[in-house]
């Protein structure tokens, strides 16, 4: 009979460690509930910059120090959250801070917003998906996670995919903290300072009735760099591969 009791439930401490695990998870998806249910993407808008853009100014420049971090605060939250408007927050991040201090600022922001998204899923949904997926998986992950650092360079620089598909997709593949987040800093910097630079002008643009390119980074010219520096990136994967073949022993 005793032994039923204690197979009924699981213990304390197995019910609290689930817990842990799934409660930043649900507050995550909470928040992203809310922000829409509360209509909060109107502010991540070009438009609410222009309505506020004297404002913001002012604060920024009565705070100083407050308002570099209380920005990089809600940058971080805004990836964390996988929120809407991270393009019009860097522009908003170059109109106020200027090119290298606005671009420096989201890099850092974003990056720790990534990371803690990163963490939390691979805690909370990494086992589960391993468990589910199986062999196939565990493949793929091997395969990614000895090319961690270069694979996740070319995901960055090349923007084919959503910033949040690319922040999810490590943390269920294997990839180490440290390779995610050296990957992911200076993965986003050359986009990061792109439109941060569009953002700088900003000012002119909006006093000659203009709106920015928020299509800048297709560009021929900008895209090309970015294309250059991923295949660049892929470097030493390509010479793991050639070394591979050429230790392969000869068929007789």
């Amino acid at each position: 009979m005793s032994d039923s009791k204690n197979s009924v439930s699981p213990t304390p401490p197995a019910r609290s460690n689930l817990f842990k695990r799934v409660l930043p998870l649900v507050v995550l998806v909470s928040g992203l509930v809310l922000f829409f249910v509360f209509d909060l993407d109107r502010f991540a808008s070009l438009e609410a910059l222009k309505q506020n853009r004297e404002a913001l100014q002012a604060f920024v420049a009565e705070n100083g120090f407050l308002a570099i971090v209380g920005f990089g605060v809600i940058y971080a939250v805004v990836v964390a959250f996988s929120l809407p408007g991270g393009a019009i927050m860097t522009l908003t991040a170059g109109f106020l801070f200027g090119t290298f201090g606005g671009g420096l600022i989201v890099v850092v922001g974003a990056t720790l917003g990534a990371t803690g998204l990163f963490l939390i899923a691979r805690t909370a949904l990494g086992d589960v998906l391993r468990a589910k997926a199986g062999p196939f998986l565990a493949k793929m992950e091997e395969g990614f996670r000895e090319n961690a650092l270069s694979y996740l360079l070319v995901l960055r620089l090349i923007p084919l995919f959503p910033f949040w598909l690319v922040n999810l997709v490590p943390a269920f593949l294997g990839v180490s903290t440290i390779h995610y987040v050296i990957g992911t800093f200076f993965g986003i910097i050359p986009g990061t300072f792109v439109f941060a630079s569009v953002g700088n002008g900003l000012g002119a643009l909006l006093d000659a009735g203009e709106d920015p390119n928020l299509g800048i980074i297709f560009q021929p010219e900008v895209l090309g760099p970015l294309v250059a520096l991923a295949l660049l990136s892929l470097l030493p994967v390509l010479y793991k591969r050639h070394q591979a073949k050429k230790n392969l022993p000869a068929k007789s």
